[in-house]
Formats: structure tokens, sequence, C-alpha cells
């Protein structure tokens, strides 16, 4: 892992950039304190997972039943 100055990473970013790519992290420091970690994207596309709520909730029997007047009338308000 290297650490870089600001002025370095913007004169070098595109050097940096290749480096990270390769798989090297680069740390970014401001006046010797680091302030930024450049890492490799990783692109995690999540599987979902079927039924993973089985349980959780329950579905009411009536829950596409017509909403009553006074629930109606709140939301035209």
């Amino acid at each position: 892992m290297q650490t870089v100055n600001v002025h370095q990473a913007k004169t070098h970013l595109s050097r940096l950039l290749a480096d990270v790519a390769k798989g090297e992290e680069v740390i970014i420091a401001k006046a010797g304190h680091p302030i930024a970690r450049l890492v490799p994207f990783e692109d995690r596309v999540r599987q979902r997972v079927f039924g993973k709520g089985a349980g959780l909730f329950e579905v009411p029997d009536d829950f596409d039943a017509p909403l009553p007047e006074e629930v109606i009338a709140a939301f035209e308000q």
C-alpha cells in the first residue's frame, strides 16, 4: 500500500488509478495525515432470496378491501 500527498495524487492520478485497478490500495494524505483511501471498485450484485421475510408479517384477508370514508377523506385534505 502506497501513501501519497494530495499534490502527488493530483499530478499522478492516472498512474494511481492504474495501480488501484491492479488491486493495490493507495492512501492520500494531507500534511502527513491520511484523509482518503483509493481501493478497487467491487461490483457487488446481491442475489435476492425468495421467501426471506416468510413469517415476519401476515397479510389480512381484507387487504384489498375498499378504505373507510374517513381514511379517504384524510388523504384528500
